[in-house]
Parts: C-alpha cells; sequence; structure tokens
C-alpha cells in the first residue's frame, strides 16, 4: 500500500507536496497544493465514488489547490469532494478559508474532521510541531488498511510523535530538508535516525525536499528512498524532452559530475520510454563476480551473485530477457518484494554492452503501465537508451580504472583528488562545520625487501599491507596507494583522536601478521603520521603536516604512530 505522488517538493519549489492512495473507489489526497490540482484537473476525477483530502495543515503550499477543486469537481466531473481536518480548530479555519477567501458554496464540498469521516480506512492524525504560528494546527496521519501501515509525516520538525506508530514494515513518508532549520528536518542530522529505522524494518521514503541532490547525498547509505513520483497526466514527450533536458544541464552545465545521477537519468528515460513503474540500471563486476545497481527505483542500492536473478539471467545468456510471470521464473528473486510489499508483474531485461560488444551491465524495467506485459516492440524502443547506458557505463569504468592502483586495488592520487572535488567536497568548507582526520603511512625499509627478496615479493608485501589498511576502513573511510610503500586514509567524520586508534590498529595488525612475499615468510611495519583536516589550508598543506608527523615517526624509531610535530614533542 504506497503511496504515489504529484509532487514532492517544499514550498518554494515548483511541484508542491502532494500524495494519494486510491481505495474502495476513492481517491484519498494527503493535502491539495494548487500545482496538484493544475494537474489533477487532466486526470479523470469522474471514475471515483468520492475524492477526500486529507488536510495536514493550511499553509498554501499544502491547502492552495482545494477550493478550485472543489469547484472544478462540482462543475465537470460531479465528482463529491470531502475536506476532512485533523483537528476541529483546523476544520473551523478550513471553514474560514474555503467560505471567504476562496468562495465555495458550502453545497458543493463537505467539510468534516478525520474522527468524523465515515471510512473503512483507519486513520489516525497525529500532532506535530513546525512553526510557531502554526503551533497546534500541525498534524500527520497514519492509516491502517489491508493489513498495512502509511505514516505520513506532513510538515514537522521532529519525528518524535510518529515514533509509537513506526512497526516494523510501515511505509513512513517524511518530510526532509537540506537545511538545517527550527521548522524542519535537516536530512544530514536525522541520517542516523533513518538508517536505524530501515534497520528495523520501517520502509523509509522522503518527500517535502528542498534539494533533493543534497538530501540524496545526505541520507546516502540510509536506506532512504525518495517518494514515488507518478508522472501518468504528463505527456510522454515531454516527459523525454525534461529528462533529457535536466541530463544536459546537470551533466554540462554544472561544476560538480556525478556520474550517479547520469545513471540515474539513463534509467528514467528507460522506464518513461516504455511506460514502466520501475526501472533500474546494473553494473556486472566481473572481478567481484557480482551485480550491483548503478540506480533503481524506489529502493537502495542492490548487490546480488552474478549469477542469479532475471539481470543475471540476460548476461549469461546474453539475450534480451521479457517474462509476464516472473513468480514462476526460477532465476527471478523476490527478495525485494517481500521485503517492500511490491508486486512484480512484467520484467524487461537488456543487456549492455561496450564498444568491443563485451557485455558490461543491463537496463531493468518493471510493472507496464496497463493490462500488457512487455513486448518486442518495448525492446526496440529501448535500443538507443540501452546502447547509451552501454557507452555510459564503459566511460565510468574507464574513470574508475584510472583512479585505481593495479597493483592494490586500491584508489590512487588521482582517485584522491578526484574525490575532493566530489564527496568530500563539503569537508574543504570551514563554514561546513564538518571534522575530518588523515594520515599517511609508510613501510618501514621497504627498499631492503626489495634488495632481498625481490621485486616480486616486494609487489606480495603492498597487497598484504593495503588490504590490511582496506580493511579497516568503514562506510566513512577511504584509503589511497600515495605512491610506492605510501598510503593515505582520510576519515571523515573523525578527530584526531579517532584516527590515532585507527592508525594503532592497522600497526599492531600488521607488525604481527607471517607475509607470504613470493614463497618466503616476512614480517614488515609501518610508521604512521596523523592530523586533523584543517579545511583553511589547501589539500596539499594537509597531506604535508600528515607527512611531517611519518617522517617524525620515522626518526624517532619507526614502527609507530605520530600526531604531534617534532617541535612539540621536544
Amino acid at each position: 500500500m504506497m503511496l504515489r505522488f504529484i509532487g514532492r517538493g517544499s514550498a518554494f519549489t515548483d511541484e508542491h507536496n502532494c500524495a494519494y492512495l486510491e481505495h474502495g473507489g476513492d481517491l484519498y489526497l494527503f493535502d491539495c497544493p494548487m500545482s496538484a490540482f493544475t494537474r489533477l484537473k487532466k486526470r479523470d476525477l469522474g471514475k471515483y465514488g468520492r475524492i477526500i483530502v486529507l488536510v495536514t495543515h493550511t499553509h498554501g503550499d499544502h491547502s492552495g489547490g482545494i477550493g478550485m477543486l472543489i469547484d472544478y469537481c462540482f462543475f465537470v466531473p460531479k465528482t463529491p469532494v470531502i475536506v476532512a481536518a485533523p483537528s476541529e480548530q483546523v476544520r473551523e479555519d478550513l471553514a474560514y478559508f474555503l467560505g471567504n477567501i476562496e468562495g465555495c458554496n458550502d453545497t458543493w464540498y463537505e467539510l468534516t474532521t478525520v474522527e468524523s469521516l465515515n471510512t473503512d480506512l483507519g486513520i489516525t492524525a497525529i500532532p506535530t510541531t513546525h512553526t510557531a504560528e502554526l503551533q497546534g494546527k500541525c498534524f500527520g496521519y497514519c492509516v491502517d488498511a489491508d493489513g498495512k501501515r502509511i505514516v505520513y509525516t506532513g510538515d514537522t520538525n521532529t519525528l518524535d510523535p510518529f515514533e509509537g506508530y513506526l512497526l516494523p514494515g510501515t511505509f513512513l513518508y517524511t518530510e526532509v530538508s537540506a537545511y538545517d532549520t527550527k521548522v524542519h528536518i535537516s536530512a544530514r542530522a536525522i541520517a542516523g535516525k533513518l538508517r536505524s529505522l530501515g534497520e528495523k524494518g520501517v520502509l523509509v521514503h522522503l518527500m517535502h525536499m528542498d534539494d533533493e541532490a543534497a538530501i540524496e547525498a545526505a541520507t546516502e547509505g540510509t536506506g532512504a528512498v525518495k517518494a514515488p513520483l507518478d508522472t501518468t497526466d504528463i505527456p510522454e514527450a515531454e516527459k523525454i524532452f525534461s529528462i533529457t533536458d535536466s541530463l544536459y544541464r546537470d551533466m554540462c552545465m554544472t561544476e560538480q559530475r556525478d556520474h550517479a545521477k547520469l545513471f540515474a537519468y539513463l534509467t528514467d528515460l528507460g522506464k518513461t520510454i516504455v511506460g514502466a513503474d520501475r526501472g533500474s540500471f546494473w553494473k556486472w563486476d566481473r572481478r567481484r563476480k557480482e551485480l550491483w545497481t548503478m540506480s533503481a527505483t524506489g529502493v537502495d542500492r542492490i548487490s546480488i551473485p552474478d549469477d542469479s536473478g532475471l539481470v543475471g539471467k540476460a548476461l549469461r545468456t546474453k539475450k534480451v530477457v521479457i517474462t509476464d510471470d516472473p513468480y514462476s521464473d526460477p532465476d527471478f528473486n523476490p527478495e525485494v518484494d517481500r521485503k517492500t510489499g511490491y508486486v512484480t508483474r512484467s520484467v524487461l531485461v537488456l543487456p549492455v554492452a561496450d564498444i568491443n560488444g563485451n557485455f558490461t551491465g543491463a537496463l531493468q524495467l518493471i510493472n507496464k503501465a496497463g493490462d500488457k506485459g512487455f513486448d518486442g516492440e518495448d525492446e526496440r524502443k529501448l535500443s538507443l537508451a540501452a546502447l547509451i547506458c552501454g557507452i555510459a557505463l564503459e566511460s565510468e569504468t574507464f574513470l574508475e580504472e584510472s583512479h585505481r592502483d593495479k597493483l592494490t586495488g586500491l584508489r590512487n592520487r588521482m582517485g584522491f583528488y578526484y574525490d575532493f572535488g566530489g564527496r568530500l567536497r563539503d569537508y574543504l568548507d570551514p563554514d561546513s562545520g564538518k571534522k575530518m582526520s588523515i594520515f599517511i603511512c609508510d613501510i618501514d625499509k621497504f627498499k631492503r625487501v626489495n634488495d632481498t627478496y625481490g621485486h616480486n615479493a616486494g609487489d606480495d608485501v603492498l597487497a598484504f599491507a593495503s588490504g590490511i589498511i582496506a580493511s579497516s576502513c568503514t562506510k566513512n573511510d577511504s584509503v589511497y596507494r600515495w605512491g610506492g610503500e605510501e598510503f593515505v586514509m582520510v576519515l571523515r567524520d573523525t578527530d584526531l583522536g579517532g584516527a590515532v586508534e585507527r592508525a594503532e590498529q592497522v600497526r599492531v595488525k600488521l607488525m604481527g601478521s607471517d607475509i607470504d612475499a613470493d614463497g618466503n615468510t616476512i614480517r614488515c611495519t609501518m610508521s604512521f603520521g596523523v592530523a586533523s583536516f584543517d579545511p583553511r589550508r589547501t589539500i596539499e598543506e594537509n597531506i604535508s603536516v600528515a607527512d611531517g608527523r611519518l617522517y617524525t615517526a620515522k626518526e624517532t624509531g619507526r614502527n609507530r604512530v605520530c600526531s604531534e610535530d617534532q617541535s612539540s614533542m621536544v
């Protein structure tokens, strides 16, 4: 029982937040801003027995289209409209607004409270806090039906009032903002909470967003996904042009390049071309024997073995896969459906290749609109999109390989600077309030290993040491081969003490390890220089601080961690 969204933006966006649910022949709207009404009137509203508007509060970006909806439905489709307020006080405000400002005749619609609403849905209004001016007048909703639960926060600055309703399996639709304000929930502040809710089994969807790209970055890895947009009322050509225009502008007209956004646009393009409900673009990682999503509708990143699923089948057989009965196909993986409650009716998978004809991934579309499933005509329509996906994936692969050290598998110095232009960029801003630490480490007397045992043995030592460093990384850390026998680790959201502790763990683990180096069993140690990252300095200056402390560690005995300058140790 997922909600669909006509818009998921905040007050200052073009498409204000509005969701809907179809149930028992009725249409339930969660608020009705004017931007939603302009799209609703293009639909067949006469097919519903009733249109019920569940109002969260009276701000214009939530209620501005209610009056026009009442007028339109009374004179055109003749569909009864019921406006349901979350409390008596809000009902009185709506009565004044609709009667005295919008000029709606009170015989054209019914105004009631949720408590008095005639419905077989279990609907509970949940009071919450938003702005001081609307104290006591802001609400969210809990809706129970058919064994499923929806919690819709409306505008709020806290999830606390909704905690008791968030059971495993609940669909939570929560507002979230890219900015830290007193009236909305900050994406950065709530990320940990979203992650814990996902681990609890709550299916978190983000709505009422002011900057989707920033929010997506702040909530990465939490399991939360953007609320699903319904674009059925928008002409197909306009949808395609809108996607391609956004793709061009984001990839060619901005300073920051985001390949993840590129794949999201291409997936959306494929989904739009054939009228699919969901889409995903998969990369085939042959080295790890894995398939994982570069982008996917409605779910967080998925990773599966490359010999499983319908995507694996398409790549294994080197053929397009089309099925209208996926649950009967032994290669279909129903795990995501079990987790989310989604029902897959039809699937189309197109394997994509590089310019040499080697398969590198696949474009997957799910649930074609209407009663018919996918067919050969859909395959034809998607051929150009699939070709572009293959070229884009090849470009991404080349870029990724250029940033990776062949011997150790770690990112290299080029990857280091690339990351500071992308995912680490915010940490260069002195006003961001974000903390970060770095350490640079060096294998002690490495030249002696090469001279004594040969360069093959030296390579084995480098690979072993890099593996130990990489294994100590958390999702917030990045490790790079800086050059020769030197490595750098960047630890986001970690202070100097935490970085020293991590370096010490690596030092002790390597010191106690036997290394098989070209048939010889040897032991090695490492020295470390640790520093807090100072955004007022350049990247090179920060590296120089850590490198100076590495030199101190070397000069004072090796096999140690140094986090102070030599002058301060005297």
